[in-house]
């Protein structure tokens, strides 16, 4: 291959080695001996072939509105053939009047089948005979359409490559055993029939071992860096439950903790106190618990010698956090501060010579922890709520603020499917509240559509006639900052409408307000100087406000489901019966639909994430890893989760019984793992 060519495949596609292109797989074959007659072609149908004799070409129009048209005809009909580009490479190449194989995308005008740029070859039914032959059909783009690299191109390419191919190229990476108990085809006859395969069978029996390996080898990379972290890594110890965590369970606690907050705290109890560095991500549904579990870990670094740090992704979220542990810590001689960007000046210098000095035992801030300016005297504990919020390289300075690493919880209300879990977060040590506190009163979800809207305020208005407080949350679209500060303000306005001022006060927060108004506005609401507050979804994280009993979403197909129930998170928090209120256009499409189902049927997390993950996909899912856990070229997490599974299974019982992977017969893990180092992108901290 020219270097011209060489280089838009590499630009094009990333492939750039004999390895790139053998693992750039085919994504679907054509059975070449599978001839549909062209009377049989019925509305529906996708992708056919056909056989027979190709007419005469005329060419139609001018310039730019140009096409070729032709027709192919067999015993049982006539299909036309139109292309509207490449025009005379084509009238050279093909030859009417002799009989062809013609392949594409059928569609229907004005009732009779047609096919734009069909893939076409001449047709010899006696070189067929008796054969099972799967053409393969590669993925290319229209840049390398016009160099000639489309997908027959790049499948001729392939062809070439595997003829030179030994065993010794393609050499075993998975232990025989494993192999045999699986009933997997070798490496080799893998590679060979996931591009070309003589029958289907043997192309299915391919995909399944070349599936179980990309799963297997992810799991493997990622069980042996937590073995690795298990067995190696330098952490402080925590010794000793000390005086401060014992007057604080005892004296402090404001309600009975679940079963679930005290089986986690047990697992950090262990983790901390055995010379290791924790990394234990903390997952739990809206109104788990998981601050007071985070306020107790805290406090068992302090009782031994540590300071901890809680970052939050908002000012609004730190400040909480700061009043809520701070009023909860006053009967207790433990020193609370809060570092956010809005600190400036002499402040943050006396606060930052106090942090060095060990006059601060407990920080809490945003993004401004991390700092370079900001020392600790003895940093033992990490906390990071909303942890998707934060870049891999920011969560690590974490790491650089004290000589041996301190422990990391990484705490996240968006539950994660087990699958996914497994998948992306096979490195941490997790942790899962599955269990609400006693006293939390169910939600009551509906769906409503734009015509109800009356009916809707007036139950608001209700609502705050007996006291209670009200959100409203507009979508943010993100086609431009400026579009969504107008569809927010215009959302504010009409809410202004329904409830006019002195009856009722409204606060507004948004992304683009300075954070001393954001701040203010919310305080209002806290403190119930206002009874609506009108928002984006910044929202969406950690407010707490015990009073607001209604939830009313604005344009709810808009809003993925873990973020609809985020939302709905932020209600249910007092005494009072709650509602969420999913509003939405007349006209939803069927994802839409399935997820307003889906909200008003449950408000269990884990179920509706697992139905994100279903309806969405994993590379959308709010939360998944930036380190390419989930870049798989044939595993799809969510239909192959039995799959994901068996490779989980074997990936521990292997580590079990050699987790150095010494033993004779596990030789070609360990060598097909040096082979590859440097090639897999993944993050030690969570």
């Amino acid at each position: 291959m020219g270097p011209q060519r060489a280089e838009i495949l590499q630009k094009e596609l990333g492939i750039f080695t004999f390895d790139d292109l053998l693992h750039h797989y085919p994504f679907r074959h054509v059975d070449k001996t599978r001839v549909t007659p062209i009377g049989a072609i019925a509305p529906g149908e996708e992708y056919i072939q056909v056989a027979g004799i190709l007419s005469s070409f005329e060419l139609i129009g001018e310039r730019r509105g140009r096409r070729l048209t032709a027709q192919v005809r067999d015993k049982t009909g006539v299909l036309e053939l139109v292309w509207f580009q490449s025009i005379s490479l084509i009238q050279k190449v093909i030859q009417p009047g002799q009989p062809y194989l013609v392949y594409g995308k059928v569609s229907f005008f004005m009732g009779k089948p047609q096919m734009v740029h069909p893939e076409m070859e001449a047709w010899d039914p006696e070189k067929l005979k008796g054969k099972d032959y799967l053409e393969p059909v590669y993925p290319s783009t229209e840049k390398l359409k016009a160099k000639n690299l489309g997908g027959r191109q790049i499948g001729k390419l392939t062809a070439a490559l595997i003829v030179h191919l030994t065993e010794r190229d393609l050499p075993e990476n998975l232990p025989l055993k494993m192999r045999e108990n699986l009933r997997l085809m070798p490496r080799f006859e893998a590679f060979r029939n996931i591009h070309f395969p003589q029958t289907t069978a043997r192309f299915e029996a391919a995909v399944r071992r070349l599936k179980f390996e990309e799963i297997f080898f992810a799991q493997l990379r990622m069980n042996l860096l937590r073995w690795e972290r298990h067995r190696f890594s330098k952490g402080v110890v925590f010794e000793k439950v000390g005086e401060l965590f014992n007057r604080f369970y005892k004296d402090c606690l404001p309600f009975e903790l679940t079963n679930a907050q005290k089986r986690v705290l047990k697992e950090i109890r262990i983790d901390t106190g055995r010379g290791k560095q924790m990394n234990r991500l903390l997952q739990g549904d809206v109104g788990s618990g998981k601050t007071i579990v985070a306020l107790l870990n805290m406090l068992l670094a302090v009782d031994n010698g540590y300071q901890a740090v809680l970052m939050a992704p908002t000012e609004i979220l730190a400040r909480q956090h700061f009043q809520g542990i701070r009023e909860l810590l006053e009967p207790l001689p433990v020193e609370v501060a809060i570092l956010t960007g809005t600190t400036k000046g002499k402040e943050r210098r006396a606060l930052l010579e106090r942090l060095v000095a060990g006059g601060i035992q407990i920080l809490i801030g945003t993004h401004a922890v991390i700092e370079d300016p900001v020392r600790f005297q003895n940093l033992g504990l990490v906390i990071i709520d909303e942890q998707h919020r934060f870049g891999v390289a920011q969560r690590a300075r974490l790491w650089d603020k004290a000589p041996i690493p301190p422990h990391v919880l990484v705490m996240t209300a968006t539950p994660i499917p087990r699958t996914l879990a497994m998948t992306a977060y096979g490195d941490l040590d997790y942790s899962v509240i599955d269990e609400l506190p006693p006293g939390r009163k169910p939600i009551q979800t509906v769906h409503r559509y734009e015509n109800d809207r009356s009916l809707v305020m007036d139950f608001l208005k209700a609502e705050i006639a007996l006291g209670r407080q009200v959100y409203v949350i507009f979508p943010l679209i993100e086609e431009s900052e400026k579009l969504d500060y107008e569809n927010l303000m215009q959302g504010y306005e009409a809410i202004k409408t329904y409830f006019p001022e002195p009856q009722y006060w409204i606060s507004m927060v948004h992304g683009k307000m300075p954070a001393h108004q954001k701040d203010e506005n919310m305080r209002r609401f806290v403190t119930h100087d206002t009874q609506i507050m009108v928002s984006t979804t910044v929202i969406e994280v950690g407010v707490n406000v015990p009073n607001a009993s209604v939830m009313l979403i604005e344009s709810s197909e808009k809003f993925g489901l873990s973020q609809l129930h985020q939302l709905r998170g932020r209600v249910g928090r007092g005494a009072e019966k709650s509602y969420c209120i999913l509003l939405t256009g007349k006209k939803l499409g069927n994802e839409a639909r399935e997820r307003m189902k889906i909200m008003t049927a449950t408000s269990n997390g884990f179920v509706i994430a697992e139905k994100d993950l279903e309806l969405r996909g994993p590379g959308e899912i709010e939360g998944t890893r930036q380190s390419g856990a989930l870049s798989f070229k044939l595993v799809d997490i969510v239909n192959d989760r039995a799959m994901v599974e068996a490779a989980k299974q074997q990936c521990e019982q292997l580590l079990k019984e050699d987790p150095d992977l010494s033993l004779p017969e596990n030789g070609v893990l360990k060598e097909f793992l040096r082979s590859q180092k440097g090639k897999t992108a993944w993050s030690k901290i969570s």
